[in-house]
């Protein structure tokens, strides 16, 4: 029997339809997968990096409130101590700019940014019995515990996306 060679290299209008479908759907696949994947990457090493640098505004704020001699004025987005050496030092939040600074001498610091949220609270050091919680200061000057909490979050691919947990911590004053 006798074979054409032609009709033998060449595909039929049905199967390079079927053979463009298959492509395009794997293309399709691998495409979702990628950018899932990239976003996902993204969205992992945003959180790491807010973690750290979260970490890092808390170290250093906890370092400085330990060593202040006394608490003078607080807000749930301000506090106002005097330091180690009788200067005043201040930790503001700012909603608007979403940010958290430090002011001390005349020099402002940037300790945290893209802050969504932050509450400052604080306490006297004596713990109410049976618990893990500090009774409220009858005066301002009285508060010995001072408790911060924040959240933040970045824009991943153009979304707003919480890619840092809420950090919380409870700072003693050491120096009064």
């Amino acid at each position: 029997m006798f074979i054409n060679p032609k009709r033998r290299a060449a595909f039929t209008l049905i199967e390079l339809m079927v053979a463009s479908a298959v492509s395009l759907v794997t293309a399709t696949a691998i495409m979702l997968l990628s950018y899932f994947s990239s976003r996902s990457f993204v969205t992992m090493t945003n959180y790491t990096d807010m973690g750290q640098l979260s970490q890092l505004a808390l170290d250093k704020m906890a370092k400085e409130i330990r060593q202040t001699r006394q608490l003078t004025s607080f807000s749930t987005n301000s506090l106002s101590f005097l330091d180690a050496n009788n200067n005043a030092l201040q930790f503001t939040y700012d909603p608007d700019a979403r940010q958290l600074v430090r002011v001390s001498g005349g020099l402002t610091n940037t300790y945290l940014t893209e802050c969504d949220f932050l509450t400052f609270s604080i306490y006297q050091h004596t713990p109410i019995s049976n618990t893990f919680d500090c009774y409220d200061p009858a005066y301002v000057t009285n508060g010995r515990l001072v408790q911060v909490v924040w959240g933040c979050s970045r824009q991943v691919f153009g979304t707003k996306a919480t890619t840092e947990s809420v950090q919380s911590a409870k700072i003693a004053l050491r120096n009064h």
